[in-house]
């Protein structure tokens, strides 16, 4: 019953930081899973694809901004993979 897609650690960290919060800068969501531009873009991009993350560019000013949010689909993917996890460890 666990996601694949959502149960690699980089991915899993990305999903429950996006689930604290309504949305995250590109910056802070590195700073909060501790991993390189590259790293979190790529994974950023998978989650993306799969339509669990949902990827918003603007600029501030001159300044691209990019933020990720969880989808609705993303939402019950992560509330499921939480309970298969649960039910692993027998609670």
């Amino acid at each position: 019953k666990l996601n694949e897609l959502i149960h690699s650690p980089v991915r899993f960290s990305i999903m429950v930081a996006l689930s604290r919060a309504e949305s995250l800068d590109f910056k802070d969501l590195r700073d909060a899973i501790q991993v390189s531009d590259s790293v979190l873009s790529k994974q950023l991009s998978i989650l993306e694809k799969a339509e669990f993350v949902k990827i918003k560019k603007s600029f501030a000013g001159k300044m691209p901004r990019t933020s990720a949010s969880l989808t609705a689909a993303g939402r019950d993917v992560w509330a499921a993979h939480l309970q298969t996890l649960r039910e692993i460890a027998g609670g």
